[in-house]
């Protein structure tokens, strides 16, 4: 089973996971904490990070995705290694979100797939849609590339659209990981309205085998 705070293989210059903490004693109310946290999270709504290299921007990813409910993330680093993240900023969110790792184009495109994912890329090219006309009550998985060639052109061209998010000032980009939280932020807006926060998402039994894992934590 892959950890949540892990790849499934590990990273080029990762860190690693962080040291274990002295076990803490499961009371009821960390247990209902536990239960409600999950019971908000969204399955069927995730990042794609794509040869992201910056680690503050990683880890500052991983922490929007936990406040928004997002459960797993996929990484798909081919040309550039994952980041060491400081234990200190990343331990804390990576350690309630999973990751999951594609060497591959094939391979990450069939596991979206195999989810019955829209996906979704950033992009500025004409083709784009400005994000909020993206129904997001779809299942849906969002590339994000770096920040100084965006997401690669192959990646473009399987995905299902190209979103943008409009601005109205001078400067006409944003820091990739404030572009996460911005999608995620809508994304969390729609699903919101539609009472996909108010109960459980996850069926019972994996929603019993996941807050087993977390209270052993």
């Amino acid at each position: 089973m892959t950890l949540p705070h892990d790849p499934p293989s590990p990273c080029a210059g990762e860190e690693g996971p962080p040291a274990a903490a002295p076990a803490r004693p499961v009371t009821p109310r960390r247990r209902a904490r536990l239960l409600q946290v999950l019971s908000r999270r969204q399955p069927d709504l995730t990042l794609v990070l794509a040869n992201i290299h910056d680690p503050h921007n990683v880890s500052a990813i991983y922490r929007s995705c936990d406040a928004f409910g997002v459960s797993r993330v996929h990484l798909y680093y081919t040309d550039t290694p994952f980041p060491a993240l400081g234990r200190k900023s990343s331990a804390s969110a990576r350690k309630w979100v999973e990751s999951e790792r594609h060497r591959d184009r094939e391979a990450l495109f069939a596991a979206l797939r195999a989810q019955g994912m829209q996906v979704l890329a950033t992009s500025c090219s004409p083709e784009a849609r400005p994000l909020r006309e993206w129904d997001f009550l779809r299942p849906t998985a969002i590339i994000l590339g770096n920040e100084h060639e965006g997401v690669d052109e192959t990646l473009l061209a399987e995905a299902d659209g190209r979103l943008y998010i409009p601005m109205h000032g001078m400067i006409q980009s944003l820091n990739v990981s404030v572009a996460a939280a911005v999608i995620l932020a809508e994304a969390a807006r729609q699903r919101e309205a539609a009472g996909y926060y108010a109960a459980p998402r996850m069926d019972a039994e994996e929603l019993e085998a996941t807050l087993a894992d977390w209270l052993q934590r």
